[in-house]
């Protein structure tokens, strides 16, 4: 009898929170708010486009691959063995030949107008170095403007010069070139690396961009969607209309976040499409997981734009102000740029970025497999970033309401 009354209690306690969930009120207000939607072209924009043109050209410009490096020669032995390392280098999809010139000084000169990337000198006893199978030097200068691109365009080079040394071991000449920014070949022990490339064999750069920029979009297009609603149902004058219901401030809360986190959801769906068949970036892990960290994610943003959205008068401040809100999001989350590339003394913050965290488990449930165990450390303190900025968000929005 008692154990029946218990039961029947806890159906009542629920029935109630059902009916205060979905009263009359709140399935009006929710409507209300799906039909202003409906009615902003722009914000419905913003809700589809954002997912496919921001994860396409982010997945194929941001690439850390160089190729077709513009490569300008100075040819001093003009032999066929001068002529056939410079086929090989710019038959590479690593090079591109931008011209020949007579001297070193013409050659520095069309690096520093920018018309070459690179260049080669091939001195004038190369061919003959060659035949009498001795040690040769070919000078390879690089513009280090772009310290990245120097770098990947050296190891090309060096990995070209390998092969070339290779091709001729094949053909009975016993003798190495090497650039000068190369390592002593001329050592007798060698030790070979063989590496193993786990969880992206093809080394397709794009698979770590866009699986970092997934969160970088559901969090800062949810919170420049929620700041834009906000703000500009403000100076509507629909937030007064609103204080004069019989609604109370929860449900009036609940009535805002709960559309636009339905329709972010969407678009999430679609991202993550785009990801699948687009850039055919595998998935080995649980959806349900991935599913779950985005939906935290975009709570996240919509309580970052309903932040700003309080201390902001128009729209415009509400954009100016997500200004010093959305960048450092982006340069500390690890999502463009692997954190190791970072200054030791800004690695720590990354810790501090919901970003981050999501990054972590997209890369890992995506690429890797992994379960909630694995990454149960980064979803904790995604949940932590999101209760406390779901909190923040309805306490400021409370002040404004009062």
């Amino acid at each position: 009898m008692a154990r029946h009354e218990k039961d029947a209690g806890e159906s009542l306690i629920m029935r109630n929170l059902l009916n205060r969930i979905f009263s009359y009120r709140m399935r009006a207000l929710i409507r209300k708010e799906f039909d202003q939607i409906g009615r902003d072209r722009r914000l419905q924009i913003s809700l589809i486009l954002p997912p496919v043109l921001q994860l396409t050209l982010f997945g194929f410009a941001l690439s850390a691959a160089v190729s077709n490096v513009r490569l300008a020669v100075v040819d001093d032995s003009r032999s066929p063995e001068s002529r056939e390392l410079i086929s090989t280098l710019t038959e590479s999809k690593s090079f591109r030949l931008a011209g020949y010139y007579s001297s070193v000084d013409q050659l520095g000169d069309a690096v520093s107008r920018g018309d070459a990337d690179a260049g080669m000198v091939v001195p004038y006893d190369y061919a003959r170095d060659l035949a009498r199978e001795r040690p040769t030097t070919v000078q390879f200068l690089l513009n280090a403007t772009n310290a990245n691109t120097a770098t990947i365009s050296r190891a090309y080079a060096e990995g070209v010069i390998q092969s070339y040394n290779a091709d001729l071991l094949r053909q009975g000449i016993h003798v190495s070139v090497q650039p000068t920014a190369a390592s002593d070949l001329a050592h007798r022990g060698q030790v070979q690396l063989q590496p193993a490339f786990l969880f992206n064999p093809g080394l397709v750069d794009s698979w770590f961009i866009v699986t970092g920029v997934l969160g970088l979009l559901l969090i800062l297009n949810s919170s420049l969607v929620a700041s834009a609603a906000m703000v500009r149902e403000r100076e509507a004058g629909t937030i007064e209309q609103l204080l004069m219901s019989p609604a109370s401030t929860t449900e009036i809360i609940v009535a805002k976040i709960a559309p636009l986190f339905l329709l972010l959801s969407l678009m999430m769906l679609v991202a993550i499409g785009v990801i699948k068949f687009v850039f055919g970036v595998p998935f080995h892990g649980g959806l349900l997981l991935l599913l779950g960290a985005g939906s935290l994610c975009i709570l996240s943003g919509i309580s970052i734009g309903t932040v700003i959205a309080t201390f902001s008068k128009s729209a415009q401040q509400a954009q100016l102000t997500s200004f010093f809100i959305n960048p450092p999001l982006s340069s500390l989350s690890g999502a463009l740029n692997p954190i190791e590339a970072m200054p030791k003394w800004l690695q720590p913050l990354t810790v501090l970025n919901p970003v981050h965290h999501f990054a972590t488990i997209v890369r890992g449930t995506m690429l890797k497999g992994s379960g909630f165990m694995d990454v149960w450390p980064n979803f904790l303190a995604l949940l932590l970033f999101t209760l406390a900025l779901v909190s923040l968000s309805i306490w400021r929005f409370r002040k404004q309401l009062s």
